[in-house]
């Protein structure tokens, strides 16, 4: 690869594989062209479904888990390219102009050996529309916690997603008081555990509903709700789609 490059695109698919960590001493755009990503970043864990990108600051200790095969379309750039403040990592909801740009960017991929004026004018375009993007609200992820009692309760949280478990299930496991247990989460996360609850479900069905051969009914109960409609509601509310159409835009 030719590192000297400002920016260049790697694409490439890549087949089911444990979770791996990684690193770059590069800027990194993960777009997500088919299939789903879990990666573990800074103090979060992300979900990037298709038609997503994640923004990944150089030298940032990631570790990234696929659980069925992706093709992904990233740009690296190199740290003095950039301009804009990206501090953290940021899940971003592309609009179509920019998904077809970080496609088009293809024609500049690692072993290119010309980066002209327009090269650097289009790579420069795309950061700056990222820059427009990034302060906008994600919410594929859920936090790592950072104490024992609270990553432990997201653990537990996580493998009973399916289940009717309640605060107080979660209070007994940690050994912990409900009200102490209810303190720190909302310092740990900003968030109650029964909103961290919900966000859990919705990300766990956009990860389910990736697989087609899945019927939503089956998604539905998976994430822990036993009717339908009450499924349908809850998922529009937290992606403005119903299960179906959310499917269609993004996985068919």
């Amino acid at each position: 690869m030719h590192s000297e490059l400002p920016a260049y695109c790697f694409n490439s698919s890549f087949p089911a594989c444990p979770p791996k960590k990684m690193q770059f001493d590069r800027h990194y755009l993960l777009y997500s062209a088919k299939g789903v990503l879990r990666i573990e970043a800074e103090d979060r864990y992300w979900l990037l479904p298709p038609s997503r990108a994640l923004w990944i600051p150089a030298d940032t200790a990631i570790e990234i888990e696929i659980s069925h095969p992706v093709q992904c379309c990233s740009i690296l750039f190199a740290k003095d390219f950039i301009n804009s403040n990206f501090s953290r990592c940021q899940v971003l909801a592309l609009p179509n102009v920019v998904k077809e740009m970080i496609l088009h960017s293809r024609k500049w991929g690692p072993d290119c050996t010309e980066f002209d004026d327009y090269a650097k004018h289009f790579f420069q375009s795309i950061v700056h529309l990222c820059a427009e993007l990034k302060d906008l609200p994600s919410e594929l992820w859920i936090p790592k916690g950072q104490s024992k009692r609270i990553k432990q309760a997201l653990q537990h949280t996580q493998k009973n997603l399916s289940q009717p478990i309640t605060f107080t299930d979660i209070a007994q496991h940690t050994a912990t008081t409900e009200r102490s247990l209810a303190r720190a989460f909302k310092t740990e996360t900003d968030m109650t555990w029964s909103q961290l609850l919900r966000h859990m479900r919705m990300i766990h069905a956009i990860e389910l509903l990736s697989n087609l051969d899945v019927q939503m009914i089956t998604i539905s109960l998976e994430a822990g709700y036993h009717s339908l409609s009450s499924f349908n509601r809850a998922f529009k509310e937290f992606t403005s789609l119903t299960p179906r159409e959310f499917r269609s835009e993004y996985y068919l």
